[in-house]
């Protein structure tokens, strides 16, 4: 698989997601919602996952592929300081001694890029851009996958500092489908960050 391909896969990826939560909200003619709250609550969540998984997935493709000597869309190729055999061997350089890697720990993800190419290109400066963004998208994923007094309690510091006021016992659905205050387009949260990542993968993958 390519540079672009990865991309254009993350790209559909994000896509199936925005028509899942759109399913999940369809109303009938009459203005009644066709599934049960219940329902779309639990769709969105997962469509928020699989977007989280979506983006782990374009990260690790485009690193081992970089980390091979593909060159990026533009034609620009990284300079190395690793140059495993091919692809998977790549896949095993990053993973080491370890039974993974998690690429949900995006700390990690930067430290990687900036130990296998000069000056993490072409990953930075984009993911320390978006730093933040990226922290509290682990955070969400962390509330989607298991929710302990923790998870909740960074769920409730997130979407206080989302929307400037406490936010006592709210959960990652009403987080997700909010109007995000940031958006000058009055997109949701969910949609803000789902756009964070395209343009960030888009600059990652064309270099």
């Amino acid at each position: 698989m390519s540079l672009a391909e990865t991309l254009t896969t993350f790209q559909a990826s994000a896509s199936q997601c925005d028509r899942l939560i759109a399913n999940a909200h369809r109303e009938d003619p009459g203005g009644v919602p066709v599934l049960p709250a219940l329902d779309q609550r639990q769709i969105t969540v997962a469509a928020f996952l699989n977007l989280f998984v979506a983006w782990e997935t374009f990260l690790e493709e485009s690193l081992v592929l970089l980390m091979a000597g593909s060159p990026t869309i533009s034609g620009r190729a990284p300079v190395r300081y690793v140059v495993p055999a091919g692809i998977e061997a790549a896949r095993c350089l990053v993973i080491g001694v370890q039974r993974y890697f998690d690429y949900g720990k995006h700390d990690n993800v930067r430290k990687m890029v900036a130990m296998y190419f000069e000056k993490g290109y072409p990953f930075e400066p984009h993911l320390s851009a978006i730093n933040t963004d990226l922290c509290d998208l682990r955070t969400m994923r962390n509330a989607s996958a298991h929710m302990t007094s923790t998870t909740q309690a960074a769920l409730e510091g997130l979407a206080q500092r989302l929307f400037s006021t406490p936010q006592a016992g709210i959960d990652l659905y009403s987080v997700l489908t909010a109007v995000d205050p940031r958006s000058a387009l009055g997109n949701t949260v969910f949609a803000e960050f789902r756009e964070k990542l395209l343009v960030v993968a888009g600059l990652v993958a064309n270099g």
